[in-house]
């Protein structure tokens, strides 16, 4: 048993929504400087259409999209800040409200926070998004758009697994709904 006074000295418990916080921010902001981190680099070593290294089946490939993903939306920077901008909000209600209780739900979130604010931070600053990890055959993307990605598909899996099973309220027992009211 402790006394009062180790009680007082003892710090306080590390609260649910506390550790939920950290991670959920804390993934967010690692995404956010991993991202401008690489875009950065390649931005300083590359020149836009450059790849390297040549002839192998993933290269870093210096290219930008003025659109959204799949090049759709090209020159629309206006409107892809603002849709950004409300992305960032419904993620943001998304985290506050998530749809399983598990730390699973506040990193997938927060990767798919750090992903979106990562390229709107492009978006802002040079109009347009750095893309570089190119596989033969699939679209130029960028750590911000595979953080989103395996952010959605950790939600998606993370609900399936950890989710709690709503189970369908039963009927009272009754008259049965085609009986005859009078008896």
């Amino acid at each position: 048993m402790q006394t009062l006074e180790q009680d007082a000295l003892a710090p306080p418990p590390v609260r649910r929504a506390g550790r939920r916080s950290i991670a959920f921010w804390g993934v967010a902001a690692a995404v956010i400087a991993l991202d401008q981190l690489t875009k950065a680099i390649v931005r300083a070593t590359l020149d836009v259409g450059e790849a390297w290294p040549r002839d192998w089946p993933v290269q870093v490939h210096n290219v930008t999209n003025s659109g959204a993903a799949f090049s759709s939306l090209q020159d629309q920077t206006v409107f892809l800040i603002f849709m950004s901008l409300i992305g960032l909000a419904a993620i943001y209600i998304y985290y506050r409200n998530p749809p399983f209780q598990h730390w699973v739900a506040s990193v997938a979130i927060g990767m798919m926070l750090g992903g979106a604010a990562g390229n709107l931070i492009d978006r802002v600053r040079v109009g347009r998004v750095t893309d570089f990890v190119d596989f033969f055959g699939f679209p130029t993307f960028n750590v911000a758009d595979s953080s989103i990605s395996i952010g959605v598909t950790a939600i998606i899996i993370g609900y399936l697994l950890f989710a709690e099973k709503q189970m369908t309220p039963r009927r009272p027992a009754g008259p049965h709904e085609d009986a005859p009211a009078d008896g």
